[in-house]
């Protein structure tokens, strides 16, 4: 039997109002990749801040034990001393600097508080090799792609001599093949004897590449399963998460589809800074009363952009074509001209442009449509708490009060204040850029349940997602975007993975 690298006995942390963790007990083995599940707000990410020292020994109850010696981290400097190193949900690279000078921050290569750069660069291509990256360690960051980003912050945790890893929802960013090359790597770091912890709502990943499984639900432990020797399954893990099971991933909907709602015909939109680079080519897209239309297509196809742009051109220049609602050709040529005319865009990010992080919830909630809790300049505070108290109970949104900040909130739970934000906003046209990204799979059923209430409304839903069965699931019709352009458009129920596959990967356009 493996010996244990990590054991946390009777963790218990308690914040203002609420409970996040009760008598956790957590384990790991060396040389194993552990996965630990649970839905947003179930305490993963607070254990996993307990454990590195993002909140200090004193702030909670409990003990920690690290290779058999107890451990009392005052600060994570001091967590990562041992070779216990955490990748966050949000990575900690600092853009403009080159990748070198991020691998050794806090950590240079230094003689007489001189920087050794030639060691410095010696070094870093021998991490990066680990790691499975060729770039120029004088490779500034921002010109990098998110996936080889979160590799450089790897290279980072090996140039710390890390021993056990904690990743925090490391694929939640990243693309199809990105995510299997990352996943790659942590076998192959098990196989040279790293410990992993893997923070992950993507259960096909876990069940790939985890040894155990940890299951959280409000704040305490459920259950941990051997995949060796326990029977696994997704609906076991669900049932463990949510705490009863989900009998079907997608809620079912009758379609009534009225007239079209919202429609852009002849919409192109060039780059906001390289202005010869076309981002958006001749798309014509409608939705109908009660409809969802998904956008399918790979990241970086342009469905972002589009989105973006017809919401108020907030992204490009030089935009051409025409919008229209109910037949009547609208101005969205401003934010404010597009939330007038009804239309909504919940961006997919959400720290940077759906929320504003140092407010609380229930200012962020009421922002896009202040007027309907006002009198005249004067915000209705007790109309304002209604509202909110009310959208925290239909979308579920854990939390201490509507007065907690933003900031302090999972990364599920601010998606639902994004939402909530945009529904009180009584939009007639919603689009959701990756509505459900980052967010667990109870959560999700909730979400889907309220794209189904809204299209039941009669409103139209836009939804962009990169999780191809998340698209073919809950709409009723999908565009398929490449390089910019509608290459393929079909019924839902008529469309397979492989069918839309094929329209993204071939050169052919198919006439609509």
């Amino acid at each position: 039997m493996a010996d244990v690298i990590l054991e946390m006995r009777n963790i218990t942390k308690t914040f203002p109002g609420v409970k996040a963790l009760d008598n956790v007990n957590f384990s790991v083995t060396e040389g194993e990749i552990h996965a630990l599940v649970g839905e947003n707000g179930a305490g993963k990410s607070t254990l996993m801040k307990v454990l590195s020292g993002v909140y200090p020994h004193g702030t909670y109850e409990g003990e920690i034990y690290f290779q058999g010696n107890e451990c009392r981290f005052k600060d994570i400097s001091h967590s990562e001393e041992i070779g216990l190193v955490i990748i966050h949900q949000e990575l900690a690279l600092i853009p403009t600097m080159s990748i070198v000078e991020n691998l050794f921050l806090g950590n240079e290569q230094s003689k007489r508080g001189v920087i050794n750069w030639n060691a410095s660069v010696s070094k870093s291509i021998e991490l990066l090799k680990k790691v499975g990256l060729h770039e120029n360690p004088n490779t500034i960051v921002s010109t990098m792609g998110v996936g080889k980003q979160q590799l450089v912050e790897i290279a980072k945790a090996l140039a710390k001599k890390v021993k056990l890893l904690i990743l925090d929802e490391p694929t939640a960013s990243l693309n199809e093949t990105d995510s299997d090359k990352l996943l790659d790597l942590l076998l192959q770091l098990k196989s040279h004897g790293i410990s992993s912890i893997l923070i992950s709502h993507k259960l096909d990943e876990i069940s790939k590449v985890a040894d155990s499984i940890t299951i959280l639900r409000d704040g305490a432990t459920v259950e941990t399963l051997d995949c060796k020797t326990d029977k696994i399954t997704e609906d076991r893990i669900i049932r463990g998460m949510v705490g009863r099971d989900i009998t079907h991933r997608f809620p079912p909907r009758e379609h009534e589809i009225g007239e079209v709602i919202f429609e852009v015909k002849d919409w192109n939109v060039f780059h906001p800074i390289h202005s010869d680079l076309k981002v958006s080519s001749n798309v014509n897209i409608n939705v109908r009363k009660g409809e969802v239309v998904g956008l399918a297509g790979l990241m970086g196809a342009g469905r972002t952009e589009l989105a973006m742009s017809i919401f108020g051109r907030s992204y490009g220049k030089h935009i051409s074509g025409f919008a229209y609602k109910s037949g009547k050709e609208i101005d969205i040529s401003s934010i404010d001209k597009a939330i007038e005319n009804g239309i909504a865009y919940a961006t997919e990010d959400r720290k940077a442009y759906g929320l504003v992080l140092i407010q609380d919830i229930k200012e962020n909630i009421t922002l896009a449509n202040l007027k309907a809790i006002s009198n005249g300049i004067v915000i209705n505070q007790p109309k304002e708490m209604s509202v909110t108290s009310d959208y925290r109970e239909k979308l579920n949104i854990k939390c201490s009060s509507l007065q907690q900040l933003t900031v302090n909130l999972s990364g599920g739970n601010q998606q639902k204040v994004v939402l909530s934000k945009w529904l009180f906003a009584t939009p007639d046209v919603l689009i959701l850029d990756e509505p459900t990204r980052g967010i667990d799979v109870g959560a999700k059923y909730e979400i889907y349940t309220i794209i189904n209430r809204l299209a039941s409304e009669g409103k139209g839903i836009i939804l962009i997602s990169s999780e191809l069965s998340e698209v073919l699931g809950i709409c009723d019709r999908v565009y398929i975007v490449r390089e910019g352009k509608i290459v393929g458009e079909m019924p839902a129920k008529e469309a397979t993975p492989e069918i839309v596959m094929k329209h993204i990967m071939t050169q052919e356009v198919t006439e609509l």
